[in-house]
């Protein structure tokens, strides 16, 4: 009898003491908004770094701080024409245009190469 009265006790005592224990469900992220902007500044990134099977134009390979001035002199001078920037290990390249041809792509090249002497055509969908 007094085996069974153990056994019920401890029996017991493990049941509540699982219950008591166990995690809830619901689980809460609280996550910095400068965090939600970073993925957000990301996102817009990646959507405009798509590459593709179109020709582009490099204007500048190398450090971060001197590919914000590249770009930004190239958008003073050319507004209508789209640029990015991409990050290839370990530099920073600076494309230009979205040029269905090879011949539009290079007879916007001698205009570009006015401005930028280094600039260089490349075929990044290969």
């Amino acid at each position: 009898m007094r085996i069974l009265r153990i056994f019920i006790a401890l029996t017991l005592i493990l049941i509540t003491n699982n219950t008591i224990s166990a995690q809830s469900k619901n689980t809460v992220i609280n996550e910095p908004v400068a965090i939600k902007e970073l993925v957000n500044k990301k996102k817009q990134v990646n959507t405009s770094t798509i590459v593709n099977d179109k020709y582009k134009i490099q204007i500048f390979y190398g450090k971060n701080s001197d590919a914000n001035a590249a770009i930004s002199r190239f958008k003073r001078s050319f507004p209508s024409t789209n640029a990015t920037i991409i990050y290839t290990n370990p530099s920073y390249k600076v494309l230009v245009g979205n040029y269905k041809t090879r011949l539009d792509a290079e007879r916007n090249l001698k205009i570009i190469q006015k401005e930028f002497d280094n600039a260089l055509l490349i075929y990044p969908g290969k």
